[in-house]
């Protein structure tokens, strides 16, 4: 089993690990790897042997969320263009949400966007401390595909997170913020993310599946469901209407490339440009 943009592999009995797998373009989540990822899903899904799933990023990145240049190269416009990618988009970023089996994400590295939404939606998060986390959206005139924050942390928090674009979230903030469950030392990511595993691994398989299946209706019946959908139907009308922000830093990305756009997009915040 191969796949282009993500890497997988089963180091030990019981644990599988999924690895973002473009550390070129900062593990940005490109549409082939949604497709690559809806894929492997399937396989941990239907593989008996996989109890407990590891996700971690290649390079020095976990994900910086969804890979733009694509967005600037396909040029959507209207809601009918922009309503097949973003139910995409929240599918892959409720992966393992939504998967039967636990997850365990190691973060070596910047969980941004939809990364840091992917992030969230593992089942336990291990990071070292030069992880950065948050929701930039904003900052380019762009609206949040799984608004998962306002389940984690308080409405205060996650209003000042999303409105303002914070994309320099510590790793220690995000501890405290209950983000994540661990620190630890770069040559201690893995190690500690598989012994996390293997505690999952050893677990009876029918009764954790089942008890994830409850915590995960607990949010339910609270109304998470539904939310997530509205939120993401609120996106779609934002991004079917587009702004000039948007237009105006994508078409920086196809003329000058990513570095140059967001070098444009810290100057407009700070003044220095329209």
């Amino acid at each position: 089993m191969n796949w282009e943009t993500l890497g997988y592999e089963k180091p030990e009995p019981g644990i599988a690990v999924v690895t973002f797998n473009r550390p070129r373009r900062a593990n940005a989540i490109s549409q082939q790897m949604l497709h690559e990822l809806e894929d492997i899903c399937r396989v941990l899904t239907d593989d008996d042997e996989v109890r407990c799933v590891v996700v971690t990023g290649a390079g020095s990145a976990f994900s910086s969320g969804f890979d733009l240049k694509d967005q600037a190269d396909a040029m959507p416009s209207g809601v009918k263009d922009w309503v097949p990618l973003l139910e995409i988009d929240f599918k892959g970023i409720m992966s393992f949400w939504n998967l039967s089996k636990p997850s365990v994400a190691a973060v070596n590295g910047p969980a941004l966007a939809g990364g840091f939404e992917l992030m969230m939606g593992c089942d336990l998060a291990v990071a070292v401390e030069s992880a950065v986390f948050g929701e930039p959206e904003l900052k380019f005139g762009a609206g949040i595909v799984a608004m998962l924050l306002p389940w984690y942390v308080t409405p205060k928090i996650a209003k000042g997170v999303i409105y303002t674009g914070d994309d320099a979230i510590s790793a220690k903030q995000a501890l405290e913020w209950g983000l994540i469950n661990k620190i630890v030392e770069p040559e201690q990511l893995m190690p500690e993310a598989m012994a996390v595993a293997r505690k999952l691994a050893r677990m009876d398989p029918m009764v954790l599946r089942r008890t994830k299946m409850a915590v995960n209706r607990t949010y339910e019946i609270m109304g998470m469901k539904d939310a997530l959908r509205s939120a993401l139907d609120i996106d779609i009308m934002i991004e079917g209407e587009g702004t000039d922000l948007k237009r105006g830093f994508l078409k920086v990305v196809r003329e000058e490339g990513m570095a140059k756009a967001l070098a444009w997009r810290e100057q407009r915040l700070e003044g220095k440009s329209s």
